[in-house]
C-alpha cells in the first residue's frame, strides 16, 4: 500500500499545475458527495409546465396530503416547457432521479416513445387502465396520443376539440347566416364577398381565415378533420394519401391567386391579436384552450366572436378537429408507484378540478361523465353569451385520433416544405387546374415522405416498420 501511494505521489508530481488542480478538485468533490450528501426528501414530486394547472391542483393536493391514508405527501413543481422537456428526457436517458409523476404535452411525450418499448421512461399503464376500467371513463380518442405500439403510457388531461371562431359583429352585419355553411366549399362561396378593400387604400381589409403554408400544425389539423393523417394507426408514414393531397392543394389555393382568402397571423402573437381586433381576420380555427386565451388576453373583443362547428370537407362529414394535448404519466423511477398512481387519478378524476379547468381556461375535461355538469351550460359573455362548453362537448366524441410518433415534428417540417414548393408552382402557373394541383401536391408529399422515412430508418428499433425510405 505504501509503495502504491508513493508511486501515486510521484505520478501526481509529473502533471502540470493545471492538471493537478483539476485532479484535486475531482477528489475533493467526490469526498464531499460521499460524506455530506443529503438524504432524499420525504414525499413525492409532481412536475407540470402550466401555472394554471398548479393553481387548480394546489387545493386538491393539500386535501390529498391531509388524508389519513396518504402514505407520502406530494409536492408540486412548476417548470417551463423547455426546462421540463430537457429534464425529463435527461432523467430517462441517464437513469437519474426525476419526478414521481409528471404532466407533459404531446411533443415531449412523443420523444419519450422513440426507442424500444422496454426503454420507454414512463410506466406502461395499459394493464392498470384495463383492470380498473378507466378507458371507458375517458373520451376514446383522447387516449390515442399517449399510446405507442398498443401500449398506454399516460392518462389524458384534455380533449382539445377545434371549432370555428368568427367575427359575428362583422359577418352578421353583412347579412350572412353562418348556420347555412356546412362545408368548406360553402364557407368560401358564402364569405368570399367579404374579402375586399373596405377603405379604398388598395389593400384587402378582410381575410376569411388565419391559415398559411408555414403553419403545419393547422394544415395537419385540417388533414385530420378530412380523415387523413401524417401517420397511420401503426405509426407508419401516410403523408402522401389522396386525402392529404386534396387538403394541401385546397389550402394552397386559399393562400394564392389574385385574391387569396387566407392570410398569415400566428396565434399567441401580439401583432396577430391586433389584426384580429381590426377585423383583418374574420375566422379562426379555435381549440378550447385558445378560446380561453382570447378571453384573457383580448377582453376588449368581448361579444364580437361566436363559435360554430368547422365546415366539413364533404357534406355529412366530420365538423371538428383537434390541436394540442397533455397527459400525466408516472416515470419508471417513481419512488412509490401506487401512491403516484392514486394521486394522479385523484386529480384527473376530480369533478372540481374539471370545473375549474373549464372556468379558467375553457378546456373541457376528457372524463365523459363530467360532460353533463352544469358548468358547461354557462353562457360566456366573450362569445355573445353562447354556452361554448356545450359546443365543444357536442363534437368531442368525433375528435380524430392522433399519432404518438416521435417523428411527427419531423413530418410537420417536411409538410411545410411541400406546401411552400406547391405554392411556388401555383404562383408560376396561376391558372393551374385543381386536378393538376392535387397531383402536384401528392408528388410533393411523396417526396416529403421519403425524406422523413430516411430519417426514421436510421432508428434501428423502427426499421422493420418504416416504409418508403428508398
Amino acid at each position: 500500500m505504501r509503495n502504491f501511494l508513493e508511486m501515486a505521489v510521484q505520478l501526481f508530481k509529473t502533471f502540470s499545475l493545471g492538471v493537478r488542480v483539476v485532479l484535486a478538485m475531482a477528489v475533493l468533490s467526490s469526498l464531499l458527495l460521499l460524506f455530506f450528501s443529503h438524504p432524499d426528501r420525504a414525499g413525492l414530486d409532481f412536475w407540470t409546465f402550466s401555472k394554471t394547472h398548479v393553481v387548480m391542483y394546489v387545493p386538491e393536493t393539500e386535501r390529498w396530503n391531509q388524508r389519513a391514508d396518504a402514505r407520502e405527501p406530494v409536492r408540486i413543481s412548476l417548470l417551463s416547457g423547455e426546462s421540463l422537456n430537457r429534464r425529463i428526457l435527461s432523467s430517462f436517458q441517464s437513469d437519474t432521479p426525476g419526478p414521481d409523476a409528471v404532466e407533459v404535452y404531446s411533443s415531449i411525450a412523443a420523444q419519450c416513445f422513440k426507442g424500444p418499448l422496454q426503454d420507454v421512461g414512463f410506466v406502461d399503464l395499459t394493464e392498470k387502465i384495463r383492470a380498473e376500467g378507466l378507458a371507458s371513463k375517458f373520451n376514446k380518442t383522447s387516449l390515442s396520443p399517449w399510446i405507442s405500439r398498443g401500449r398506454n403510457f399516460g392518462l389524458p388531461h384534455d380533449v382539445h376539440p377545434v371549432v370555428l371562431g368568427y367575427r359575428a359583429d362583422i359577418i352578421e352585419a353583412a347579412g350572412i347566416d353562418m348556420s347555412a355553411i356546412e362545408t368548406w366549399g360553402d364557407f368560401v362561396r358564402v364569405l368570399s364577398p367579404l374579402v375586399r378593400d373596405v377603405d379604398g387604400d388598395g389593400y384587402i381589409d378582410h381575410y376569411l381565415l388565419n391559415l398559411w403554408e408555414t403553419q403545419p400544425g393547422l394544415i395537419e389539423l385540417l388533414m385530420l378533420q378530412a380523415g387523413g393523417s401524417l401517420f397511420d394507426k401503426q405509426d407508419n408514414l401516410a403523408m402522401d394519401s389522396d386525402v392529404n393531397a386534396k387538403v394541401l392543394a385546397t389550402i394552397v389555393s386559399w393562400t394564392t391567386g389574385w385574391r387569396p382568402i387566407a392570410t398569415n397571423a400566428p396565434e399567441e402573437d401580439a401583432t396577430s391579436n391586433k389584426m384580429r381586433q381590426e377585423g383583418y381576420i374574420l375566422c379562426n380555427l379555435v381549440p378550447d384552450w385558445l378560446a380561453g386565451m382570447w378571453e384573457i388576453y383580448t377582453p376588449n373583443m368581448a361579444g364580437k366572436y361566436k363559435l360554430m362547428p368547422l365546415p366539413a370537407w364533404e357534406r355529412g362529414g366530420r365538423r371538428v378537429s383537434v390541436l394540442g394535448g397533455t397527459m400525466v404519466g408516472i416515470p419508471r423511477g417513481a419512488r412509490d408507484f401506487d401512491t403516484a398512481w392514486n394521486f394522479v387519478k385523484h386529480l384527473y378524476l376530480s369533478r372540481e378540478v374539471a370545473r375549474q379547468l373549464y372556468r379558467k381556461t375553457r378546456i373541457i375535461s376528457p372524463v365523459v361523465e363530467f360532460w353533463s355538469d352544469p358548468v358547461y351550460d354557462e353562457p360566456v359573455s366573450f362569445f355573445g353569451d353562447q354556452p361554448i362548453g356545450k359546443i365543444f362537448i357536442k363534437y368531442a366524441p368525433e375528435v380524430p385520433e392522433r399519432s404518438s410518433s416521435a417523428y411527427n415534428s419531423l413530418a410537420l417540417n417536411a409538410l411545410t416544405h411541400a406546401a411552400l414548393k406547391l405554392k411556388a408552382l401555383v404562383a408560376n402557373e396561376p391558372d393551374m387546374a385543381s386536378g393538376r394541383m392535387r397531383s402536384e401536391a401528392k408528388s410533393l408529399l411523396t417526396e416529403a415522405q421519403r425524406t422523413v422515412a430516411r430519417q426514421m430508418a436510421r432508428n434501428v428499433f423502427l426499421k422493420p416498420t418504416v416504409r418508403g425510405a428508398t
